[in-house]
């Protein structure tokens, strides 16, 4: 298809845009004579057959109306060419032969000729067939552009369905997955590793003395704090199947699929470690002491039958081991 857009495409049906190459001065001006009279149609004459195809890219023909017989240049040749080039592929080419002879036609045709006619034609004639082959091709470009802007349209749907995909699954605070996507994955992996007889491991995540923070340094202050919190839970998520979650207020929860109880025990303490190093100023237990975070770890491989909520009630049963013995610390269940 040529660089035509749809802009360019006359709106007109009957409008055509005619480009005639031949050697002959009196055969170009024969031709101009029988179209000028007509409405909504251009001419255009090219002697040289080697500025065919230029001067084809520059007037954005509807229809080309191609000599067989030229010095220099074999029309057929020529015919060949426009279908070679992006931009005269799919113009319609009416060849103009002196001999009404089966043999050439067939030639024309298998060049890729749209037509055949013997000049100089009747003019009735002639216009009928370039309004036809130009209102075939202006139909063509409109329906390449519609399919063009129905693509884009498409794409652009798909992009803003996804964004909309993101919110829906996104905390509004934080940025990280929310509960209820928090739930479909953690239900989506618990069948993956019941199949594949796979370790998924849980972390259930809390800041410690988080509502004297909030009493303290006021809710504004609270928001940042979870904030760079799940940043920090973001950052030791390192695989692309790692899921982190605001699980809900000031807990959150990190599933690690396909990871061993030594591997989340890793990731676990690393993050509690992360946190602690952010000096987030905070007066519990004690003046001058700093956020930190609590954290249950759970590891399991799912057996028939069975729920992925089991693993949340082990990782919640470590997170309160974790709070019992002092805060600051992972707890296993």
């Amino acid at each position: 298809m040529n660089d035509l857009q749809i802009d360019d495409i006359k709106t007109d049906e009957n409008a055509a845009m005619v480009l005639l190459v031949d050697d002959q001065a009196m055969i170009g001006e024969a031709v101009r004579r029988g179209l000028s009279n007509e409405e909504n149609i251009d001419f255009h004459f090219c002697s040289d057959p080697h500025q065919a195809i230029a001067h084809a890219v520059r007037i954005k023909p509807t229809v080309i109306l191609q000599d067989l017989v030229m010095p220099g240049l074999d029309g057929l040749s020529l015919v060949r060419e426009y279908r070679n080039h992006p931009a005269t592929k799919d113009i319609p080419i009416i060849v103009l032969s002196t001999k009404e002879d089966p043999l050439i036609k067939s030639a024309a045709f298998s060049a890729g000729a749209n037509d055949y006619l013997v000049k100089l034609p009747d003019n009735i004639e002639l216009v009928a067939r370039i309004r036809y082959h130009s209102r075939s091709y202006m139909t063509l470009l409109q329906r390449d552009a519609a399919y063009r802007a129905l693509r884009v349209s498409q794409q652009q749907l798909l992009d803003t369905n996804l964004v909309l995909q993101r919110l829906m699954n996104s905390d509004g605070l934080t940025g990280l997955s929310n509960r209820r996507h928090f739930d479909e994955y953690l239900e989506l992996e618990w069948r993956r590793s019941l199949r594949d007889q796979s370790q998924l491991s849980l972390l259930m995540i809390d800041v410690d003395y988080f509502k004297s923070y909030n009493d303290t340094f006021g809710h504004v202050e609270g928001d940042e704090a979870l904030r760079k919190v799940a940043t920090a839970i973001r950052d030791a998520s390192a695989r692309p199947s790692d899921l982190p979650a605001r699980y809900g207020g000031e807990e959150f929860a990190l599933v690690l699929p396909n990871t061993s109880k030594g591997g989340a025990r890793l990731v676990a303490e690393k993050l509690r470690q992360t946190v602690a190093a952010l000096k987030i100023p905070h007066n519990a237990p004690s003046e001058g002491a700093s956020l930190t975070i609590s954290i249950g770890l759970a590891t399991m491989v799912p057996e028939a039958g069975s729920d992925c909520r089991l693993l949340i009630s082990a990782a919640d049963r470590g997170l309160y081991l974790a709070k019992n013995n002092g805060r600051n610390q992972v707890g296993i269940e």
